[in-house]
């Protein structure tokens, strides 16, 4: 509904004009939409109704002082201007991104020095949000999805902080005083399409919500992609091998924290497709490329790779390795080390010794490893999981040494433990936490081992030593987008949330094509954390890319927000596409450390009509 204008010329948002019948000579004229690109900053203050319900005249009182000697010398300066005010906000409109981003940055730093001194908790924080694009302008407000997109920014954005659009981004990178850290893309509420996010460093304040130490946000690293390798053995067999020679590079890359590696799970996006290599370093947001084939023969193989400048497309390194099968894993690491030499990687001591690849050194058993890979790589189900299984236990009994296999085999009978495919789950357990240990014992610093220990000790209601096993996997393959999405669902599950969700954004940095299930644990985050909006927003864009997924979560969301009938209607396609569903096999697969939690989740499912079940 359109505003209106009543007699008096005031503005009345949400009232229907009355019909009024025009003479016969009369014609009506449609009103013309003007439309401009605009900057749009939006400004709010951090938790504004605890502050005034502590000192309301205080607060209004500081807000006055901050707003006149900061906020809005701030606009002028950069030529902006106010909109609107919008509550405890503003609505701020710039003819260019640099003039915002430079206004931001100076109502944050201003911010910061100025409440130094000021009690913690009645301290006034700001959070501002960036966009640039289309508006509509209404008379003296602007309208659009410029002005949803750069509000929506600003809830996303940490207190003290500044999150910007990618569009902003690249206007405005290395030209205002100030870096960026690349946090992927970000489900927004009510916006269509996810959209890529970039937070403002160095503001004057340490953000708490960042990620830990090995973070790997800051643009002065070097990233690359590897992208999946060709295979010219004419064989369709052979594919495995191809694919597999890949994912062993980009998981042994994914152990060094000065370096930022895509994901399996978006490189691989472009497996069959012939793209540009500068279209691809583009989307995926890196500077390198590498791309490469393998071409078997009997017990001979040839390997041709190439180190590509995502900018210019040109050649940086290329080599071609003319080995026998069983100089596969010599070749992997002198590769991974020419890579970390050329992309001018610093290394720790300890990278050194993870540089070297560690899954197995028996060819056969990597033959069967990657095998099994294909399939767990696709989606996780009970089929694709118990395809890889048997090439796995194989594998594992031909190299009972090895602390990668151990592992993995870990985490499929966890997966059955929790989900009831194979055996029963104290067995599915038992087998679960005696592949962890054993994976643990081989290799102390395997990241698989730590991943899958931590869901075993989640099932076992060990949550503090869950969360430590699933931080130590982050810090020992602080470049794995897996390992980040895996313990952003143990730290949700242990009741830690506002933890979680900083997993979950850097799972979606580190892999900007990421998988539907990576929106089902960011939802999940999002959720236990009473932040209704955005787990609704991320479960919602979760079954829109795996239909049928995700739609429990929505039940609950949409019943504990106050709205049973959407939470009623959601329950009904979850019935169309899971007749079997009941609550009570549900709740089998659930894990909290609150028990009322679960009990109220329960609750929100039976008041939304799903049955309880036997």
């Amino acid at each position: 509904m359109l505003p209106t204008i009543d007699g008096g010329g005031n503005r009345c948002r949400g009232v229907r004009p009355a019909t009024v019948a025009l003479p016969q000579w009369e014609v009506a004229v449609p009103q013309r939409v003007i439309r401009r690109l605009a900057a749009i900053v939006a400004l709010d203050v951090v938790g504004y109704s605890r502050l005034t319900g502590l000192d309301e005249e205080g607060t209004l009182a500081r807000l006055k002082i901050l707003r006149d000697a900061i906020i809005e010398p701030a606009i002028a300066d950069a030529h902006g201007r106010i909109v609107k005010t919008m509550g405890d906000g503003l609505l701020i409109e710039f003819p260019s991104s640099v003039g915002a981003v430079r206004c931001a940055i100076a109502i944050q730093s201003g911010m910061a020095t100025r409440s130094s001194d000021t009690e913690a908790d009645r301290r006034v924080e700001l959070r501002i949000g960036i966009h640039v694009g289309d508006v509509v302008v209404d008379e003296t407000d602007l309208l659009g999805d410029g002005v949803n997109i750069a509000a929506r920014l600003e809830g996303v954005a940490p207190a003290g902080g500044v999150s910007i659009s990618e569009d902003v981004w690249r206007q405005v990178d290395g030209k205002v005083p100030t870096t960026f850290s690349d946090m992927g893309e970000v489900v927004l509420k009510n916006i269509s399409r996810p959209i890529r996010v970039y937070r403002a460093d160095n503001l004057g304040k340490e953000s708490t919500d960042q990620p830990p130490s090995h973070a790997m946000t800051r643009e002065d690293l070097p990233t690359i992609a590897v992208m999946p390798f060709s295979n010219l053995s004419g064989d369709p067999e052979q594919e495995f091998f191809a694919d597999g020679l890949a994912e062993d590079i980009i998981t042994t890359l994914s152990k060094l924290s000065g370096l930022r590696v895509i994901a399996r799970n978006s490189s691989f996006i472009y497996k069959g497709r012939v793209a540009d290599v500068r279209d691809v370093a583009r989307q995926l947001g890196v500077r390198h490329v590498l791309e490469g084939s393998v071409r078997r023969s009997g017990s001979r193989i040839r390997i041709s790779v190439q180190l590509i400048d995502g900018r210019s497309g040109s050649p940086i390194w290329a080599e071609r390795y003319d080995r026998t099968i069983d100089d596969i894993f010599a070749v992997q690491d002198e590769i991974t080390l020419v890579l970390a030499t050329e992309l001018q990687v610093s290394l720790t001591e300890g990278e050194q010794a993870r540089l070297q690849y560690t899954t197995t050194s028996n060819v056969e058993a990597w033959t069967q490893w990657v095998q099994g890979l294909s399939y767990y790589r696709q989606a996780v189900t009970k089929e694709n999981c118990g395809r890889a299984l048997p090439h796995w236990e194989k594998a594992l009994a031909l190299d009972p040494g090895s602390a990668a296999l151990n592992g993995m085999l870990g985490l499929l009978h966890y997966v059955d433990a929790r989900f009831g495919w194979w055996d029963a789950r104290e067995t599915a357990l038992h087998k679960a936490r005696s592949y962890a240990d054993k994976a643990l014992e081989l290799d102390s610093e395997s990241a698989v081992a730590f991943t899958t220990s931590s869901l075993v000790l989640l099932l076992e209601g060990r949550f503090d030593e869950a969360a430590a096993h699933a931080r130590k996997a982050v810090e020992l393959a602080p470049g794995s987008a897996d390992a980040a999405s895996f313990a952003s669902f143990v730290f949700a599950s242990s009741g830690l949330p506002e933890k979680a969700i900083v997993y979950s954004e850097r799972a979606t940095k580190l892999s900007p094509k990421y998988p539907g299930y990576y929106l089902g644990h960011l939802g999940h985050a999002y959720r236990l954390a009473g932040h209704f909006e955005n787990a609704i927003a991320a479960f919602k864009a979760y079954e829109a890319r795996n239909p049928g997924f995700g739609l429990v979560d929505l039940v609950i969301a949409y019943c504990q927000s106050g709205r049973p009938d959407l939470a009623e209607q959601t329950a009904k396609r979850l019935l169309s596409r899971h007749p079997d569903f009941t609550i009570r096999t549900w709740v089998s697969t659930q894990i909290r450390r609150d028990p009322t939690q679960l009990e109220a989740e329960k609750a929100a499912l039976r008041s939304s009509g799903l049955p309880l079940g036997d």
